[in-house]
């Protein structure tokens, strides 16, 4: 089971986060022909996602992209307020290295894009870029939001066989806690001691005991994550719809059908002369005859 389970301090000096992930985590990422530390990164980015939307006070999705001029180009993972997470990047099959080195020179940015209902209050997109930082993907995030958003952070990830993990730990203003700087320090210090092999080996309740023992702690319900790609059928037929009847038959013509592999789960979808026909039939608008 995928679970997320938020907890708040009493005094409200922070709150945070754990989350385990292994229903689904080997079909959005083992489709795809990644090499075993690209594989590692993208396991640590979905382990990453629910806790970024862990406090999502809208609906809507956040998308986090790592750019790089290195060996990775892009990085990218996205979830909803239905704790819906997918991930992909763009890399050769073969690639390998840390992640420094992978991702030398590049910046993240991070994305929050409402979901906005006509006649419904309306709220702006926005997007946040900083350089990358760190020796780690945890340690990048971190170093994001110590920089755009002024919140000192703590996040621990751990990846194993099928499985992913994650904790962190977010300082709330302190003019609106019962608290000082000198508890966010001690909590700060106590999230320090966790590692990555630890979450991937004791439950959300015990790891929270052992770290936090003592310490005036609220746990709230587990919700689930889906790991699951959005990609459908119906959305690639739209799509060749909106690329035209012209150029599908074109497509048609020269390849003999239309094939269609989504970026992150790796899902082919093809579709032959007859199939495209019936697309466009229905929609309205016929294309004409192709040569075979």
């Amino acid at each position: 089971m995928n679970r997320l389970t938020g907890f708040m301090f009493e005094n409200h000096v922070a709150h945070g986060a754990l989350v385990e992930l292994t229903a689904g985590v080997d079909e959005m990422i083992g489709q795809r022909d990644y090499g075993g530390d690209v594989r590692r990164l993208l396991g640590e980015a979905m382990a990453a996602m629910p806790l970024l939307a862990t406090h999502l006070r809208f609906e809507g999705r956040i998308n986090l992209q790592f750019q790089s001029s290195g060996p990775l180009k892009l990085l990218v993972a996205q979830i909803d307020h239905h704790l819906s997470l997918r991930a992909m990047a763009k890399a050769p099959a073969a690639l390998a290295g840390g992640f420094a080195e992978l991702l030398a020179g590049g910046v993240l940015a991070l994305m929050l894009e409402p979901n906005n209902v006509p006649g419904g209050p309306q709220r702006q997109a926005t997007q946040a870029l900083v350089p990358i930082q760190g020796d780690s993907l945890a340690q990048a995030l971190e170093a994001y939001f110590e920089q755009s958003e002024q919140l000192p952070t703590v996040i621990r990830i751990g990846t194993g066989a099928g499985r992913l993990c994650g904790f962190i730990l977010q300082r709330l203003p302190l003019q609106h806690a019962q608290a000082s700087q000198e508890d966010w320090h001690r909590l700060q210090a106590l999230a320090g001691t966790l590692h990555g092999a630890e979450l991937l080996r004791e439950p959300a309740q015990v790891l929270l005991a052992r770290v936090f023992g003592g310490e005036a702690l609220r746990v709230f319900e587990p919700r689930e994550v889906a790991v699951s790609c959005r990609c459908s059928r119906a959305g690639i037929s739209r799509l060749l719809l909106a690329l035209g009847r012209e150029e599908v038959d074109s497509i048609l013509a020269e390849q003999g059908r239309v094939e269609v592999t989504c970026e992150f789960c790796g899902r082919r979808y093809e579709y032959r002369g007859a199939e495209a026909t019936e697309l466009f039939a229905a929609a309205g608008s016929t294309p004409p005859q192709t040569r075979h």
